[in-house]
């Protein structure tokens, strides 16, 4: 079993919808036990899920309306086997500031080998929830067993803490 943190900015529009997807792919590899939990670097705790969110993922068959933000901590990334991020600053602050763990934090393009920032829908139309929600559907479907690769290599200790990235050399 593994447990992996998603992370945007204020964990109402992307990351929730990204932790939905997330755990029903998994679950359609027959990996339900495994964790997947949503935080953000700028959120205001106990908040519900955009409203647009809610709607688009409704639309997939999906419901989020449960969801709460919750702050990233110290105690979520270390409790992390895998953390993924929806853009550069995000996985650059948490690497800063939760160094011990900075080998356990992606970007999520980094899961199909690209570096871009997933774009923040917030206070937009409801057609750019419904782009992100076809971004983020086909970089975890895409992504996925990279995914699981470095979820399952870091709940077994098979990273180096420290590396920053898996088969690094140490610094």
């Amino acid at each position: 079993m593994a447990n992996i943190l998603i992370i945007c900015t204020a964990n109402i529009c992307r990351s929730p919808v990204a932790a939905a997807l997330l755990r029903d792919r998994l679950r359609q590899r027959g990996l339900s036990d495994w964790t997947v939990s949503s935080a953000g670097t700028w959120a205001m705790v106990s908040r519900g899920a955009s409203r647009y969110s809610i709607e688009v993922m409704q639309q997939n068959g999906v419901d989020i309306t449960d969801h709460r933000s919750r702050m990233v901590d110290e105690r979520y990334v270390r409790d992390a086997d895998l953390v993924l991020t929806m853009e550069t600053g995000h996985a650059e602050a948490l690497r800063a500031e939760f160094h011990a763990y900075a080998h356990k934090v992606f970007m999520l393009t980094e899961m199909i080998d690209h570096s871009y920032d997933v774009p923040d829908p917030y206070g937009g139309p409801f057609e750019e929830y419904q782009r992100m929600y076809s971004s983020l559907s086909e970089v975890i479907d895409k992504g996925l067993d990279r995914i699981i690769t470095l979820a399952r290599e870091n709940a077994n200790g098979t990273v180096k803490s420290g590396t920053g990235r898996t088969g690094e050399a140490e610094p």
